[in-house]
């Protein structure tokens, strides 16, 4: 088969690989994909967002499978664009996509089908938005309601910060069009964890849970980023809980879907917390997250394409999973997620132990590779403990000198590991 990937981060870095142990696949196409998905795929130049020029090259390249990487190519319709012309895409729909593009939308559905959520409400006046923070008091979320690259969501832990974050989102219009409307939610205390599942209308086939960290500093300190790394599976939660998490908000909300006549097929992630009450939704996405494929692909036994394809087909995958944890720290440039600069030089990273490296913001000149991005790569390994996997990851990064150019969080995974639950 040949196979194209739409996108250009670290999560279509991360397809590309799962792809390349494939059997079943012949070319790797990556649109426009990054500097350093080249050892895998071929590079094709063309937008995310160009439906009309990733159709044609579909058609003259002969590729049978189309894989949507970027939740704006999504929202855009790309898929529907693909199925109308008989080409096979997966990915959901523009209709069910809005699951991610609109929190409204989201929320209002899982309040409709008792989907467990913190309690909300919807504003786009100003005022309005202040007086309900006043009267709810914080710690409190404030969320632009449409896309804005995991940057949307201020957890502030005063009322003052709060109310200046809607002064950002729906007054100075710091997201665009996402944020004419915002989500002001409770606040949950918890564990939070990330669950991804395949899923085809009704039929949900879930993943093992990750475990992001999408504050920029140590210590879950600064602003929120689209996640400076990960780890899998997560320790702190049981069978019975991702059993929980599964029977009570996966699969009511693919069948939600379906009922909404907006049947999902693709891949759903819910962004959860795990509180006293249970697991609770703190988001939904309608793809792979990122930076969590980037742990949770490497752990998967199964050859990704025959997995989409009996999905597709209606059939169960029987998803296999390594006995073993998987563990992938961010190489952000200084300044992200705020301004940052390009073009800097990357330092070469010695990887060793069977440690690998995730490019996402990078480009390759013919002095080297340099950054193109706010998330600049992403260094990952697998080990039989959790702790294994941190220290191979961070032997290819303690040695470096970064300077002032890039940094990295030092303490991905650290509450994992004290937790009496991590070792096996």
């Amino acid at each position: 088969m040949n196979v194209m990937v739409i996108g250009r981060g670290g999560r279509e870095h991360s397809i590309a690989l799962k792809l390349s142990e494939s059997d079943k696949v012949e070319k790797i196409f990556a649109a426009p994909g990054n500097a350093g998905m080249e050892a895998v795929a071929k590079r094709v130049a063309i937008e995310e967002t160009d439906t009309a020029g990733l159709i044609g090259f579909a058609n003259e390249h002969a590729v049978d499978l189309t894989i949507v990487g970027p939740e704006n190519p999504l929202m855009d319709g790309v898929v529907d664009a693909f199925q109308e012309k008989g080409l096979k895409a997966f990915g959901p729909s523009k209709a069910a996509a809005i699951l991610e593009g609109s929190k409204q939308f989201a929320k209002d559905l899982m309040k409709t089908y008792e989907v467990p959520t913190a309690a909300y409400q919807v504003f786009n006046d100003a005022d309005a938005a202040k007086a309900y923070i006043e009267q709810q008091g914080a710690p409190i979320v404030v969320k632009a309601d449409g896309l804005a690259a995991g940057k949307g969501v201020v957890v502030a832990e005063t009322v003052a910060e709060a109310q200046r974050a809607v002064d950002d989102m729906l007054v100075e219009g710091q997201f665009g069009e996402a944020s004419n409307e915002i989500v002001i939610e409770e606040f949950l205390t918890g564990e939070e964890f990330s669950l991804m599942a395949f899923v085809n209308g009704e039929d949900v086939y879930p993943m093992i849970p990750s475990q992001d960290h999408k504050r920029a500093y140590d210590g879950d300190r600064g602003p929120n980023t689209g996640g400076m790394g990960a780890y899998a599976p997560v320790p702190f939660l049981t069978d019975s809980e991702i059993g929980v998490a599964v029977e009570r908000i996966l699969k009511p909300i693919a069948k939600a879907m379906v009922k909404e006549d907006r049947p999902f097929t693709g891949i759903l992630y819910a962004g959860l917390i795990q509180t006293e009450q249970g697991p609770q939704v703190i988001e939904f996405n309608a793809r792979f997250g990122d930076p969590e494929v980037q742990v949770v692909l490497p752990l998967m036994k199964n050859d990704l394409v025959q997995v989409i394809e009996d999905v597709l087909n209606g059939e169960d995958p029987q998803l296999e999973w390594e006995d073993a944890h998987c563990a992938g720290v961010v190489l952000a440039s200084a300044g992200y997620p705020g301004s940052y600069q390009k073009g800097v030089a990357i330092p070469a990273i010695e990887v060793s132990n069977g440690a690998w490296i995730v490019h996402a913001g990078t480009k390759r000149l013919e002095q080297g590779f340099v950054s193109d991005g706010g998330r600049v790569l992403l260094a990952a390994a697998k080990g039989d403990r959790l702790s294994d996997a941190l220290d191979t990851v961070y032997a290819s990064l303690n040695p470096l000198d970064f300077h002032d150019d890039f940094f990295y969080r030092t303490d991905i995974g650290k509450g994992a590991l004290r937790s009496s639950l991590t070792e096996k």
